[in-house]
Order: C-alpha cells, then structure tokens, then sequence
C-alpha cells in the first residue's frame, strides 16, 4: 500500500535494550539510532513527553538518519493537559518549589502554555528543518472528555502549533461513541488534524473503539497498544504486555488501506513495548501489508 510505513513507539525502550533485538555493534545511543532506522522507515519520540525536546539532541538524530526516515514526537505531558515535574522544565518556565513537585500548565502564568509550545517547536525545529518530522502527537489523557472546553483546547493547540502536523490520540471512549461518532472526526478535520486510530483490549470501561478515518489529506496514525486486559488500570508492562498475532493484524489491513485512500501517508506504529515484541509485530505488520498489496 502506497504511502504506508511502519515502526514502533519507542527504539530506547530499556525493554527493546534487553532483549537482544540490537546487535552488538549497535550498542551505543548513535548505534540502536542507526541500527534502528536501517529496519523501519519511521519512529515516534515517547521521551519528549516526559521533558521537553532539545534541538541539540533532534540535530544529531537528523544526522544519524537516512533522508525519508520520519520521527512522530510525543508532545510535551503539559501540552495535553497532563502534569509535569518542575525539574523537567527549562529554568526560565520553572515556579518556585521542589524540582519533584507536580505542576500543570496553569501554574506557569497566564503566558506559560504559549512558553511551552514555543520550548518544544524550537526543540524539534532540526527535525522540521531536515524534512524528518512526521506529526506531533497529542496524546490527551483518559479525562479530556467531549465539550465544549475540550473543543476550544483542541483549536488552541491548532492555534500554536504554527503548522506544524498534529495527530490527535483520544483516551476517553465517549469521543468515538454513539452520537459523536461522526462528529469528532470532523471537529478534526477542521482543524487540519489526524485522527489517531488504536488497537487495545476491547470490553474494557477505557476500551477505544477501532475508529479509522482520515481526518486529513496529509497524514493518517494507527498505534498498536496490545490486547492487555490491563488496559488503562496496570502497571506500563501490565498495560502493554501482548504479542500480536497475524490473526490480530489481518482485520486492520482492509483499515490500513481505507487510511491510505485517503490520506498522503499513514504511519503504523506499535506501542506494546515489552522486550522485543514491538519491533517483532512492527515486521510482521510490514510483511503482512506487503503481501496485500
């Protein structure tokens, strides 16, 4: 399927480290990178939610990649409405307190969310630059629900993205559920947004739908959480933990391929980040997308 690339959430997981999936010549930060990036053709940045990018950091990924290959970065935890540690922050975004107490962006001031994104569209700005950015995520936690608060925060991060692709990741399932079914992609697609697709347990209380839709001509996102019964309530590996199977995958192939009807590039992404069971489902996804085609 034309436009269709495949990777996993992570190439630093210390779970993917241990498990022996990097050769022994690819044991150094620049050497997984590599090793990595001569496999997949594209990889999402989980660390930049937990602390803001740094443009050093993003210019040596830019060098250390092959012209096509594409990062999708997480956005920082306080742009999507999550809490953060103030020793995460730059010093000049920092409130008074203790490096580990808990802030949200409403404690940095009335000029703080702003600070913020500029912070992380300037740590990203080589990966932009060097034609290796494929969205930024906003990954929004299991109690941004529907309303109109939520609509307005939606436009917002629109608003001070300054174009950069964003791809939008919905926890609470009311989005994606009886009367909003329609409606959310198309508060998306108004925004120029992508609706981000997901594979996790379902049955569950937090269980999302499997909703594929191209909310924009752009880009399309589909990230693999794993079948863990856990979902939403355990620990990262009990909500992660699950080996897909060609018989998980195949029922995604016919959405994969409506995704890419209408979207310029749909990037498939495995988050069930247990020893090497992202990269092994990423590869088999690859080969199974491959022999549809």
């Amino acid at each position: 399927m034309g436009g269709v690339v495949v990777g996993t959430c992570s190439w630093t997981d210390r779970a993917l480290v241990a498990s022996g999936w990097y050769p022994v010549g690819a044991r150094t930060a620049e050497g997984r990178l590599r090793y990595y990036a001569s496999v997949f053709p594209v990889v999402e940045v989980d660390a930049s939610f937990y602390a803001l990018p740094g443009a050093e950091r993003s210019r040596a990924w830019v060098e250390r990649t092959p012209k096509g290959f594409v990062f999708d970065v997480k956005a920082f935890a306080l742009m999507t409405g999550h809490r953060a540690q103030v020793g995460r922050l730059p010093p000049e975004l920092r409130p008074s307190g203790p490096p580990t107490r808990s802030v949200g962006v409403r404690d940095l001031g009335p000029d703080g969310e702003r600070m913020v994104w500029r912070a992380f569209l300037d740590g990203i700005a080589p990966l932009r630059d060097g034609d290796r950015l494929g969205s930024v995520l906003l990954q929004f936690p299991p109690s941004f629900a529907p309303g109109p608060g939520a609509r307005a925060r939606i436009a917002r991060c629109a608003e001070l993205a300054e174009g950069v692709p964003l791809a939008v990741e919905f926890r609470h399932p009311a989005w994606l559920t009886g009367g909003r079914r329609a409606g959310t992609p198309a508060l998306l697609r108004e925004h120029g947004m992508a609706l981000v697709a997901v594979d996790t347990a379902q049955n569950l209380p937090t269980s999302m739908p499997p909703v594929a839709e191209a909310t924009c001509e752009g880009l399309a996102v589909v990230r693999f959480h794993g079948r863990s019964p856990h979902w939403g309530t355990g620990s990262k590996e009990d909500r992660f933990r699950h080996h897909y199977t060609r018989e998980d995958l195949l029922p995604w192939l016919p959405r994969v391929r409506r995704l890419a009807e209408g979207a310029d590039s749909v990037h498939v992404l495995f988050n069930n980040c247990c020893g090497d069971a992202s990269v092994t489902a990423a590869r088999l996804m690859s080969e199974l997308l491959e022999a549809a085609d």
